[in-house]
């Protein structure tokens, strides 16, 4: 039964770019926090207030979320799909929904689909909107990358967009609620600098057409994972929160388990394998005999670790191989990759990485390897570098360099 009649348009129609290369293959909506799709946390959070009736904006690898979510039935929500066929910005996305929003909806709910919200957050939203339009705001230190906004009481001035400086510590987390009349303000959107319709400079617009806007606070959880080490951190946050992790797979005699740790079904975890939670452990996996597994660490499904291997603050995706007497700290494998005997990655803290010709700061980070790579024996990593998806790395190498799609280093 539904409750609320409230709608949400959830966009999850972009790549993600400075998520490559994990988002060579996935959109940045699907990476996993917790063996989870950061989308599937955000319709969890939806439900959680009683808003079942969500549409999906989706364009890049869409089948991929599509095929995941279906109608929404198993999550409790009904979903319908639109398609954004070119990347033309965030009001553009909205207005695609624009056919599923009828005249009889009051007010619809706008969020992003690659951030990780608690119920909390958008409950915050839901009980305290009001004007033609309301958005949801978080206080940070560095707002440097971010919108913020300009208020006097409830009422927004100003949207600034991506000015670091010291005029507002209010940055705008991109959850809003609309009324339908919002469609006919998209009609008169002008073109931003970068080619495209973004709802910033439509709230603008609003506000210049003497439109009641209002700033809405929150204190509550709300996680940007604008890199993809910023998945670490939103890894390591959710696991935190986790209460009553269930235990469901086959633990051998000798293994020792400290702390919340779940372990998916059919899963077994061999004699000697020493594992400090929090630590999610996925379905039909195969650990030990002698691993250690450290705090922050999720294990998707299908994945095998061989002896002798430590793993800390990272995020293994699903179908991966792991040899004996690894080391990963602080890094992310994608899906299907192999990694021979001896695999290290190197991890270092305050790393300058290259992206796009632009420098971004990682506060601490190993590798990140795409989908599909083959790894020998005895391979060092260096901190900070990526792999790829399809690539193959022989035996005795150290890897200085990011590798791109297909490469082979013999």
């Amino acid at each position: 039964m539904f409750f609320n009649s409230m709608k949400a348009i959830i966009l999850a129609a972009g790549e993600g770019l400075r998520c490559r290369p994990l988002t060579l293959t996935r959109s940045k909506v699907m990476l996993p926090v917790a063996n989870r799709p950061i989308l599937e946390h955000v319709i969890s959070s939806l439900e959680k207030n009683e808003i079942k009736e969500i549409i999906l904006v989706v364009g890049y690898e869409k089948e991929r979320i599509m095929n995941y979510f279906e109608d929404g039935l198993n999550f409790g929500v009904n979903i319908s799909y639109v398609e954004q066929k070119a990347q033309l910005g965030t009001a553009h996305a909205i207005e695609q929904a624009k056919k599923l929003i009828g005249p009889e909806d009051s007010e619809f709910l706008v969020l992003n689909g690659d951030n990780l919200v608690e119920p909390k957050t958008i409950a915050d939203l839901l009980n305290n909107y009001e004007g033609d339009a309301s958005l949801l705001t978080v206080r940070m230190e560095d707002t440097a990358g971010y919108g913020v906004v300009l208020k006097e009481k409830k009422k927004v001035t100003q949207i600034l967009e991506k000015r670091p400086g010291g005029l507002s510590r209010l940055v705008n987390t991109g959850i809003y609620i609309f009324t339908p009349q919002v469609f006919e303000t998209i009609e008169k959107t002008p073109i931003s600098e970068n080619g495209e319709y973004a709802i910033t400079d439509t709230l603008q617009l609003m506000i210049d057409e003497g439109k009641m806007v209002t700033s809405i606070p929150t204190e509550s959880k709300w996680l940007d994972a604008v890199h993809s080490w910023d998945l670490l951190k939103a890894n390591a946050t959710v696991l935190n929160a986790s209460k009553n992790l269930k235990q469901e797979g086959e633990l051998e005699e000798g293994v020792i388990i400290r702390g919340n740790v779940a372990i998916g079904k059919n899963t077994i975890i061999r004699s000697g394998t020493y594992i400090v939670g929090p630590v999610v452990i996925g379905e039909n996996c195969d650990i030990g005999p002698n691993v250690v597994i450290l705090p922050s660490t999720t294990i998707g499904d299908n994945v095998s670790i061989r002896s002798f291997t430590e793993i800390q603050n990272s995020i293994i995706m699903n179908d991966c191989r792991i040899s004996s007497h690894g080391q990963i700290s602080n890094s992310i494998i994608g899906s299907n990759n192999t990694l021979g005997p001896g695999f290290t990655a190197e991890e270092k803290e305050n790393l300058e990485i290259n992206i796009n010709c632009k420098v971004h700061k990682a506060p601490k980070l190993g590798t990140i390897l795409g989908d599909d790579n083959r790894i020998g024996g005895r391979v060092l990593v260096k901190a900070g570098v990526m792999i790829a998806v399809n690539c193959q790395v022989e035996s005795g190498n150290t890897i200085y360099r990011d590798l791109s799609r297909d490469s082979v280093v013999l």
